[in-house]
């Protein structure tokens, strides 16, 4: 979402927390379209009246590895959809390629596979952390998430 939002003359930098950078003509859809052969693939049921959802039974080992049980049940209980068309919505112009990035790698990640996240962070010239963490690392780490954004808003 940052990626073409990140456009607005009013953002001065992104902060992309264990997300998707896009390039030029990518979507989620085309990031995850052809995974390496060892990579966790995400557990996205088939869409539903145009929305997408995480299979609840396997959202609490992909998504929240790290949370605590009870929490990751009810993240699984009450995820938000994504729309097909958001997922398959390809950018236009990456903000990252005219303003500065940080990126936060979550090391554990089964969604998006760590090295895809070295992999986009490296070409949007971001600058990178790693912490350890599943997907919800913003969950299960959140003193780490919070002051790696308080570092990039000094960065700006």
């Amino acid at each position: 979402m940052i990626t073409e939002a990140g456009n607005d003359p009013k953002v001065v930098g992104l902060v992309y927390i264990t997300a998707f950078a896009p390039d030029k003509g990518e979507s989620v859809s085309s990031l995850i379209k052809d995974p390496p052969p060892d990579a966790p693939v995400p557990p996205i049921l088939p869409p539903q009246d145009g929305f997408l959802f995480l299979d609840r039974a396997k959202f609490p080992a992909s998504f929240a590895a790290d949370v605590d049980a009870a929490k990751a049940e009810f993240m699984a209980d009450s995820q938000v959809p994504w729309g097909v068309e958001a997922f398959n919505g390809a950018i236009t112009q990456p903000a990252w390629k005219t303003k500065p990035s940080w990126y936060l790698v979550a090391t554990e990640d089964r969604m998006i596979p760590p090295p895809a996240q070295r992999l986009m962070s490296k070409r949007a010239g971001a600058t990178v952390v790693e912490v350890p963490g599943s997907h919800a690392v913003y969950v299960s780490r959140p003193d780490a998430v919070a002051g790696f954004i308080a570092k990039a808003t000094k960065g700006v």
